[in-house]
């Protein structure tokens, strides 16, 4: 019974210790949490809802690219704007592979407080316990999620510009998704961060359809800020730089337009996300293309730039350096006219002169017509003179000057 006990001690020690020492491998002195992805939730619209079989007691599985990489990762979910409670009742993540196929030797299971399942309440947000998980930078990767109950209307974020993938039951365990339905929007996923180094962190990207990327290629992952995080990827000083892009297609700075406005979502989308250092505010054309007359054209130019600075100073308060973009050319789109024009004028005047922003990128002229200045480049945009294309979105990615995240 001694030698007993004495080996039941030693494997009682062993195993704190070890449980010790698998606790502190998940956090380090020398790192911190930096967003790798993340996307701005908002109430899906009707014509953008989970297609049938839909989600309740079915299996999603989207897929999202990464900036920088790491070994310990969490998962952020979001039931903000949904009426109901959502119950997931498995969430697995693999390497994604080409399509729904995903490396299913390395999927691994999260976790929340210790439990493999949790119900997502009204208005919450919640994050899955830290797991070990060989993430590679740019890396895509798959997020599978088995439901119980859902709500009747979904928090998540249409513009995903990616394909996921419904398959009925619970096909956790499925390496391909072969036979599912396909649907290019995200659901209640919200933002992934990584455990990286003390000297890493995030820029931030508030923005309407022009950041979210339409125009873009589907699945393709080559958004204006996409193409900026490859480069900074391939910075040896600068690979330790993840982006957040937080555009919400159809949104507006002051009021109406998709989604919570850009001042509404201010603290959740920038100053909440982990360890921003930078912050890119490329918003305002939505509300320039609303205005109705010459008078209202100055009163929202005025009203921008009182939120740009409204932004600037919340965004100082955290250390948090704020670049402005420029709004591009519209001129023979469909929000064209003189007073809209002017309105644009003025509002860009503001953000090169003024001196408020910490710097500012030019999109309008990286993306002028030098024959028509008031136009996009004609091979430039998606067809309707606002949107730019794939190509635009190169010239736009490529643009901006690495030395702003020095």
């Amino acid at each position: 019974m001694k030698i007993f006990g004495k080996v039941f001690v030693g494997l009682l020690i062993a195993f704190v210790v070890q449980g010790c020492f698998n606790a502190k491998s998940l956090s380090n002195k020398n790192t911190h949490w930096v967003g790798t992805w993340a996307t701005a939730p908002q109430l899906v619209e009707p014509r953008n809802m989970p297609p049938e079989p839909g989600l309740s007691n079915n299996t999603l599985r989207q897929i999202v690219r990464v900036s920088i990489g790491g070994e310990v990762i969490r998962v952020r979910f979001s039931n903000v704007f949904s009426t109901r409670p959502v119950e997931l009742r498995s969430v697995a993540i693999a390497r994604s592979l080409n399509g729904s196929r995903v490396d299913i030797s390395s999927q691994k299971i999260l976790k929340f407080s210790g439990n493999s399942d949790i119900v997502l309440t009204l208005g919450s947000e919640t994050l899955s316990d830290p797991i070990k998980f060989d993430l590679k930078p740019g890396s895509t990767l798959a997020i599978t999620i088995h439901f119980g109950k859902t709500s009747p209307d979904v928090t998540g974020h249409p513009g995903s510009r990616t394909t996921s993938y419904i398959l009925t039951g619970n096909q956790l365990s499925s390496a391909d998704f072969a036979e599912s339905i396909k649907t290019d929007h995200w659901y209640v996923i919200n933002g992934i961060d990584v455990q990286s180094s003390a000297n890493s962190a995030a820029i931030a990207v508030l923005g309407n359809s022009i950041t979210d990327g339409r125009g873009s290629g589907t699945d393709k992952q080559n958004r204006w800020t996409d193409i900026l995080s490859e480069r900074l990827l391939s910075d040896p000083q600068k690979k330790h730089i993840g982006i957040l892009n937080m555009g919400i297609g159809g949104n507006c700075v002051l009021r109406g337009g998709l989604g919570p406005t850009a001042l509404e979502r201010f603290e959740r989308d920038v100053l909440s996300q982990s360890n921003v250092k930078w912050l890119i505010i490329l918003e305002g054309i939505n509300d320039i293309g609303g205005i109705k007359t010459q008078k209202e054209a100055e009163e929202v130019a005025g009203e921008l730039i009182l939120a740009y600075d409204n932004m600037i100073t919340k965004a100082h308060a955290r250390n948090i350096r704020v670049y402005g973009a420029t709004i591009l050319p519209f001129a023979k789109s469909f929000y064209d006219n003189e007073y809209r024009q002017h309105a644009r004028d003025i509002v860009n005047e503001w953000i090169r002169t003024s001196g408020h922003f910490d710097a500012v990128i030019d999109f309008d002229k990286t993306m002028q017509n030098p024959g028509d200045m008031k136009t996009i480049l004609p091979d430039m945009h998606d067809g309707d003179f606002l949107h730019p294309n794939e190509a635009g979105y190169k010239r736009m990615g490529e643009g901006i000057n690495l030395s702003l995240f020095n």
